[in-house]
């Protein structure tokens, strides 16, 4: 059979070659085609669910939220284990697939019977799905560098215009918001000033917020010209709040100012986010998508971030805090380099030990060959550019020239042998 194939490779040279050429072509492709990323992803098929309900203790998160939801996320299909995690005002419910899954399918799915266990939880409590990115997805931390501007104004243009840009990148799963304060409009009630006007708490709350809207009406015509009523009552200052009527005593509307104070401030929080010690600072956390090519979509939100960078106020600009992007590139060269000192050490071996560089250049043609190959075998099994994948190829050249080498040697030998026969 390999006689047989060899003397068919020998009177078709030209077909060889020719497929040898295809194979290296299609190679090339496949290695830019090829995602690249510093280290293997090797986090499980999972779908995260959350649910948020402010106020509540870990146990009534666990009893009212994550029990009636892990209970009724069992029944589907492909599904491997089913974990969760209650905590103050939050619940986790983690729901693994099997590896070979589609994420997509399987997110699908969870939102399918999602709809269903919706309805065993408290009333105004939406569980959520999570981004579609992994515990590895996270190739970019970006801060603004934004001096004279407050922690409440860099948060605002985080949240408002740089996070609403970056999602529109491709392959990007989500950016989420650290550091700073979340504006908001906050009423300081005076319980005194409630007692007095006999006013509850209750009807202040259903004030605010009835009154922070915008209604429509009905189309009417007059003198041949169409009129659309609407009736505008968005908030859009401090000064809105606090005319808000939100009750009558003897014909005298109370206003939100008779019995409260209204202010501008920051969201409760939990923590700060400091950079180098030089202050807090705002920023975000860029989650790339299950699958993507790492270094490609750092590539793009640069090219966004200076982008959004032009609609800046003056004196403001991007600072980057972490970039997959430079390890995912030493990794890469580094294994590249290795590459192609083992290429040029075995061609020296190679031309040493059989003097001959025609038959040393039938061997060494192999490398970049089968190592163009070997990517189109990575692409068909999903498997990206790191550094297992690359230093298992590294590793590889070695035995990639050892059936070339045998080959030629042999040749040679049964060449010399033939020739003495001849002389003789």
């Amino acid at each position: 059979m390999i006689n047989q194939l060899i003397s068919l490779s020998l009177k078709n040279r030209y077909i060889v070659l020719l497929i040898a050429a295809a194979l290296f072509a299609w190679g090339i492709y496949a290695v830019r085609e090829n995602p690249i990323d510093a280290i293997p992803d090797l986090s499980e098929n999972q779908v995260i669910v959350f649910t948020e309900w402010q106020g509540r203790s870990p146990q009534i998160m666990e009893d009212q939220v994550t029990y009636p939801l892990v209970s009724n996320l069992q029944g589907i299909p492909k599904v491997k284990a089913i974990r969760a995690t209650s905590m103050f005002g939050m619940s986790f419910v983690y729901i693994v697939f099997d590896d070979k899954t589609d994420v997509y399918w399987a997110r699908s799915r969870v939102l399918e019977r999602l709809n269903y266990a919706q309805r065993l939880l408290p009333q105004g409590i939406t569980p959520t799905l999570g981004p579609d990115g992994t515990g590895v997805g996270h190739i970019l931390w970006y801060t603004l560098d934004a001096k004279g501007m407050d922690l409440g104004e860099q948060r605002a243009l985080q949240d408002w215009y740089v996070k609403l840009g970056l999602q529109t990148v491709p392959g990007v799963s989500e950016v989420a918001s650290f550091g700073g304060f979340e504006k908001q409009y906050q009423i300081t009630i005076d319980p005194h000033k409630l007692n007095y006007y006999n006013i509850p708490l209750s009807q202040i709350l259903k004030a605010v917020k009835s009154n922070n809207n915008d209604v429509g009406g009905r189309k009417f015509e007059m003198n041949g010209t169409g009129y659309i009523v609407r009736g505008l009552g968005y908030i859009k200052t401090l000064s809105d709040v606090e005319n808000i009527s939100v009750g009558v005593i003897n014909t005298i509307p109370v206003k939100v100012k008779d019995i409260a104070t209204v202010q501008m401030g920051g969201d409760e929080r939990l923590g700060i986010f400091d950079q180098n010690g030089n202050g807090e600072a705002v920023g975000g956390i860029v989650v790339m998508r299950y699958g993507e090519n790492a270094d490609k979509v750092i590539h793009a939100v640069k090219d966004k971030m200076a982008d959004i960078q032009k609609g800046f106020p003056a004196g403001i600009k991007f600072k980057i805090a972490y970039d997959r992007s430079e390890l995912i590139e030493s990794a890469v060269g580094s294994v590249k380099h290795t590459l192609i000192e083992e290429m040029i050490t075995v061609s020296i071996i190679v031309i040493l030990f059989l003097l001959s560089f025609k038959s040393a250049l039938s061997i060494i043609i192999q490398i970049p060959i089968t190592i163009a190959t070997s990517f189109i075998l990575l692409n068909a099994f999903g498997i990206s550019s790191n550094i297992m994948s690359l230093t298992g190829i590294a590793l590889a050249i070695g035995v990639i020239v050892d059936n070339g080498i045998v080959m030629v040697e042999n040749s040679h030998r049964n060449l010399s042998l033939a020739q003495q026969k001849e002389r003789s």
